[in-house]
C-alpha cells in the first residue's frame, strides 16, 4: 500500500487528471482517495484542478491548432506532392518529348547526312555528266567538223572522180591519136620498102622513119606499164653504180639533134669529177626521169634554150644531187603546177593539138623521184619558161662494189667469146627472128620450138641444150608449164623467160616455175648480154 501510495504521490498530476476525467463516475469515493493518497485537501486539489484544466484546455487548443496546422500542412503537402507529381509527370513527358525530339533530330541528322551524301553524289553525277556533256559537245563538234570535212573531201573526191573519168576519155582519145599515128608511120612506111625499085637511100630514110615510129610506140607502151606498176604497187627498184656524168652527156647527145631541128640551144652542166659522180641508185628510173623532163622541154619550147645539169648540195644530210631541167618555154600558170604531176594532165590542155604525148610522164618521174628518195617541183610563169627540180640522195659507191662491178663488166666482155646451144620457144617469128639475129655471134647451134610442148620434146632429146629462151603465151602448151616440164628430167638448163605482158607478179611466176631470169619485150640487148656474161662466163 505504501509502495503504491508514493507511485501515485509521484504521479500526481496524472492522478488529477484521471479523477478529473473520471469526475462524472463516482467522483466521491476517487477525490477521496486522491487526497489521501496526496495529503491535500479537496480545495487545494480543485485550484491544482483548474490549473491543470486551464492547461489541458491550452493543451487541447493548442493541440487542435497543431492538428488543424498538419491537416493543412497535408493539404499542402498532398498538394506539393500532386504538383510535385504532376511536376514529375510533366517531366517525364517533356523527357519523353525531348527524347523524341532527340531521336527526331537524330533522324533529321541521319536523313540530312544521307540526304547530303546523295547531294553530294548528285553534284558528282552532275560534275561527271557536265564533263561528259562538255566531251560530248566536243566530240559532237570535232564529229561536225569531220562531217563537214568528210563532206568537203566527197565533194573533192567527186570533183576529182568526174575530173579523172573526163581526162581519162581524153586521154583515151589523145591514145588513139598516139597509137595511129606511130603506127601509121610503120605500116605505112614498110609498105613502102615492098615496093620495087626503091633506092638504097630511100630504104634508109623509110627504115629510120619506121624506127623513130618505133620508139614512139615503145615509149608510149612503156609509159602505160610504168603507169600501171605504179598504181598497182609493183614498181621495183634496181640500185646500181650510176655514172651520172654519162647520163647527162648521153641524153645531150641523144636529144642535140631533135632540139637543133627547133632552133633550140640545148646544154648540160657536171659539176662533179668522174670519180664522184658515181653513185647509187637506179639507173633506168634516172635515165627515164631525165628524158621525160628534157623531151618536155623540148616539145613546149618553140625557141630559145634549155639548159640542164645538176649540183651537189652539202647543206643538209643526207647530202642531195639536184637536178634541173631550165627552158625558154611556153610555161605554166601557178594554179595548175601542181596539176601537172598528176596523170593525162597533158590531155586536158587546151592547146594539145599542138603537142603530142600521152600525158603521163611527168606522174611517171614523179613517182620514179619518190620512189628513189627524193622530191620534184617546178618553177614556172606563164609565157617566160620553166625550171624543173628533183632531188636523189647522193649515196657513193664503197670500195668492195667497185670491185665488184668491175668484174661483172669483164664478164660482160668475156661473153663476145661464148659460143652455146640454143633453143628460141617463140610461136612469132619476128620474134623468133629478132632472137636469132640478137645472139648470131654467142651461138654455134640454134633449134626452134613454136609451142610448149615441141619445147619439152626438143629438149628430151638434146640435153646439151645451153640456154632455152621461152615465151610464155603460146598455143598447146604455155611457157610457164613448159618450163616446169622440163625442170622435171633438165635441172641445169638455163631457161630466160620472155614475155609482151610485164605484168605484176609476171617475175614471180616465171621464177616459181624454174625460170633462171625474165625479160620484158622488147629486150634489152645490154641487159641479155650482161645476163649471158653473168651465168656464162
Amino acid at each position: 500500500m505504501a509502495i503504491f501510495k508514493r507511485c501515485f504521490v509521484d504521479n500526481s498530476k496524472f492522478c488529477l487528471i484521471f479523477i478529473l476525467l473520471n469526475t462524472i463516475r463516482d467522483s466521491t469515493n476517487q477525490n477521496k482517495f486522491v487526497m489521501d493518497i496526496q495529503d491535500k485537501n479537496k480545495e487545494e486539489l480543485k485550484s491544482e484542478l483548474r490549473i491543470l484544466l486551464q492547461e489541458n484546455n491550452s493543451l487541447r487548443v493548442q493541440k487542435e491548432k497543431r492538428e488543424a496546422e498538419l491537416i493543412i500542412a497535408y493539404k499542402e503537402l498532398h498538394s506539393q506532392n500532386k504538383e510535385k507529381e504532376k511536376r514529375a509527370a510533366e517531366l517525364i513527358i517533356a523527357n519523353l518529348e525531348l527524347k523524341f525530339q532527340s531521336e527526331e533530330k537524330a533522324k533529321r541528322a541521319a536523313e540530312l547526312i544521307i540526304a547530303n551524301i546523295e547531294l553530294v553524289f548528285q553534284n558528282k553525277e552532275k560534275e561527271k555528266r557536265a564533263a561528259e556533256l562538255i566531251i560530248a559537245n566536243k566530240e559532237l563538234v570535232f564529229q561536225n567538223k569531220e562531217k563537214g570535212k568528210r563532206a568537203k573531201e566527197l565533194i573533192k573526191a567527186k570533183e576529182k572522180a568526174e575530173e579523172s573519168d573526163r581526162l581519162k576519155s581524153a586521154f583515151l582519145a589523145n591514145m588513139s591519136h598516139e597509137i595511129r599515128t606511130p603506127m601509121n608511120g610503120i605500116l605505112g612506111f614498110t609498105n613502102l620498102l615492098k615496093k620495087p625499085n626503091v633506092s638504097g637511100e630511100k630504104q634508109q630514110q623509110y627504115i629510120k622513119v619506121i624506127e623513130r615510129s618505133g620508139v614512139r610506140m615503145l615509149n608510149i607502151i612503156n609509159n602505160i606499164i610504168s603507169i600501171s606498176k605504179i598504181e598497182s604497187g609493183a614498181m621495183e627498184v634496181n640500185v646500181a653504180a650510176t655514172n651520172i656524168n654519162e647520163q647527162i652527156e648521153y641524153i645531150y647527145t641523144f636529144f642535140k639533134p631533135e632540139a637543133e631541128a627547133k632552133g633550140i640551144t640545148l646544154s648540160f652542166k657536171n659539176s662533179l669529177p668522174l670519180k664522184e659522180a658515181i653513185v647509187k641508185t637506179d639507173r633506168e628510173k634516172l635515165f627515164a626521169i631525165l628524158t621525160n623532163l628534157i623531151k618536155n622541154a623540148i616539145k613546149y619550147s618553140e625557141r630559145g634554150s634549155i639548159e640542164f645539169g645538176y649540183m651537189l648540195k652539202k647543206d643538209r644530210e643526207p647530202f642531195e644531187v639536184e637536178f634541173y631541167i631550165k627552158d625558154t618555154g611556153i610555161g605554166i600558170e601557178k594554179d595548175r603546177q601542181k596539176a601537172i604531176f598528176e596523170r593525162f594532165f597533158q590531155a586536158d590542155i587546151s592547146d594539145k593539138s599542138a603537142f603530142e604525148g600521152a600525158g603521163l610522164g611527168l606522174a611517171i618521174s614523179k613517182a620514179y623521184v619518190e620512189k628513189l628518195g627524193g622530191k620534184i617541183w617546178v618553177e614556172s610563169e606563164k609565157g617566160k619558161g620553166s625550171i624543173f627540180y628533183f632531188t636523189l640522195p647522193y649515196h657513193v659507191e664503197t670500195k668492195a662494189e667497185k670491185e665488184s662491178n668491175i668484174d661483172k663488166e669483164e664478164s660482160a666482155l668475156e661473153s663476145s667469146l661464148i659460143k652455146l646451144k640454143i633453143l628460141i620457144v617463140e610461136d612469132n617469128e619476128a620474134s623468133s627472128w629478132l632472137l636469132d639475129e640478137m645472139m648470131e655471134n654467142f651461138v654455134k647451134e640454134v633449134l626452134y620450138a613454136v609451142n610448149g610442148l615441141e619445147a619439152v620434146e626438143i629438149c628430151r632429146n638434146h640435153p646439151d641444150i645451153d640456154l632455152i629462151f621461152m615465151d610464155i603465151k603460146m598455143p598447146v602448151m604455155e611457157g610457164y608449164e613448159a618450163t616446169r616440164l622440163i625442170r622435171q628430167f633438165n635441172k641445169k638448163t638455163c631457161i630466160i623467160a620472155e614475155t609482151a605482158c610485164a605484168l605484176e607478179g609476171d617475175r614471180e611466176k616465171a621464177l616459181e616455175a624454174g625460170c633462171n631470169e625474165y625479160l620484158t619485150k622488147p629486150i634489152a640487148e645490154n641487159k641479155l648480154f650482161s645476163f649471158i656474161g653473168e651465168h656464162f662466163q
